[in-house]
Formats: structure tokens, sequence, C-alpha cells
């Protein structure tokens, strides 16, 4: 008797089991945590740092009232810092992450800031360890495509929030200017796999995380998601030409 097919998913431009994603999106980030800031300069010539800044206007923490932040897929905490210095005394930020590795990097960053109002936690996008209705506002930032069962991060990210609390969703996107789209693909697939190697060490890590950009769907694809999963109010911004966009939606 013939052993049922297992479901597929693309790991970059391979296709594997859907069980087996996970474990091997935990290997890349295993092995690039150490360098993965080094390497978001490097590889956006610092322009992660204008999007990163973009999301954290759009998250827009209150300065005089508790608000309770939810920085999923964070674990280096690159967008938690910026949401405690943009919020004020009473902003608290949980930084979710699968990975251990990431999350340790950034609780050595938090420390060396004296950051006790950012939290760390080991869990899992789609099956997060928080009580319904906890967060004012979740985000997640390039982190999204690296999720097995994105539907699924969606639904949980809606069910943590509070009634009118919103979600904030930074990734890469289609490439909107003629002749921008060719040069993209260009230094994508041949220099960040060749800074990997010689910055981190890894270029296969590298060569997936570009494969898996491509593999993302595309805004209005993303937004229709967003709406299935209850979200109201969708809207997305395109940045840089398209190479990121912002997508929000509200739990209303």
């Amino acid at each position: 008797m013939a052993e049922p097919r297992r479901e597929q998913t693309s790991f970059g431009d391979r296709r594997v089991p859907l069980g087996d994603k996970q474990a091997l999106v935990d290997d890349v980030f295993r092995s690039v945590a150490r360098r993965y800031d080094l390497m978001n300069d490097l590889m956006s010539f610092r322009l992660h740092r204008a999007w990163k800044d973009a999301l954290t206007t759009a998250i827009d923490p209150p300065k005089k009232r508790p608000f309770a932040f939810l920085d999923i897929a964070g674990g280096t905490g690159d967008v938690a810092f910026r949401v405690i210095a943009a919020g004020g005394a009473l902003t608290r930020v949980t930084v979710c992450d699968i990975n251990a590795d990431m999350l340790a990097v950034g609780r050595e960053r938090a420390a060396a800031r004296g950051l006790g109002a950012v939290t760390f936690a080991e869990g899992n996008a789609e099956a997060l360890p928080f009580a319904d209705r906890t967060f004012d506002a979740a985000a997640i930032a390039f982190g999204i495509r690296n999720v097995p069962r994105i539907e699924r991060a969606l639904a949980e990210a809606f069910r943590v929030l509070k009634i009118g609390g919103k979600f904030l969703c930074l990734e890469f996107s289609t490439v909107q200017v003629p002749g921008l789209d060719r040069l993209y693909d260009l230094y994508s697939f041949n220099v960040i796999p060749t800074l990997g190697r010689v910055v981190a060490g890894d270029a296969d890590s590298y060569r997936y995380l570009v494969e898996s950009i491509r593999r993302f769907p595309d805004p209005e694809t993303f937004a229709a998601m967003l709406r299935a999963e209850g979200f109201a109010r969708v809207t997305h911004k395109p940045m840089s030409g398209g190479i990121v966009a912002l997508h929000c939606g509200w739990r209303l």
C-alpha cells in the first residue's frame, strides 16, 4: 500500500514537505544570527533602517498611556528597540521568536542598552504563547515569508490583539519600477549570496532568503489573506520602488 502523499510547500526554490520547513528555516537563522544585523546593513545599503523607522511611525506608540506591543519573529530586537525609543514610559514590548539563537542576540543587545521594558519569549508565530486580546499592536518585519503556514500566523496575530488593535507587516514585495526589477534580481541572486559567504560564512542561507522573497505573495494577494483572517481596513504602502511594502490591518 502506498504511503499517503505529504503536503508540500516552498523552501526558496525547493519543494519540501510542509512539516519539514520550520526546521530548515531554523537552521538558516541559527547559522546567520550573529551576523544578521550587519548583513541587513550591507545587503540593503542601510535602507532597512529607514524601512523599520517607517514601521515604527506606523505603530505609533503613545507617550502617555500604557501600550503593549508584540514583535513577532523579532529575535535581535531591531524593531523592539525602536518602539521603546518612540513610546513613553508605559510602553512595554514583547519579542517572540522561534529561534533561540536570534533571541540570545536580542537579549544581549537589550541588556547592553539597559532596556528592562523589553522581554523575550521563545514561541512559534503559528501558535503564539499569549492569551487572547493581550496586545495593543503587533508587527512582523521580514519574517512572515519564513512561516510555513502564513494564514495560521495571521490568525494568531489577530487572536492576541485587543479590539481596536492593529497589525503591521513589513516585508519584501514586488518591484514596480521598470528596469529596477532586472537590476534587483541581478544584485539579489549574485551579490547577496556572495556577501553571505564572505561576511556570515554561509552563502546558501542567503540564497534561500533571496529565493523566499520571490515566492512571497504580491501585495493584493497578501491583503486578501489579511482580510480572510478577519482584519479590517487593510492597506499596503510600497516603499523604495516596491522593493518592500508595509501592510496594515485592524482588529475591529
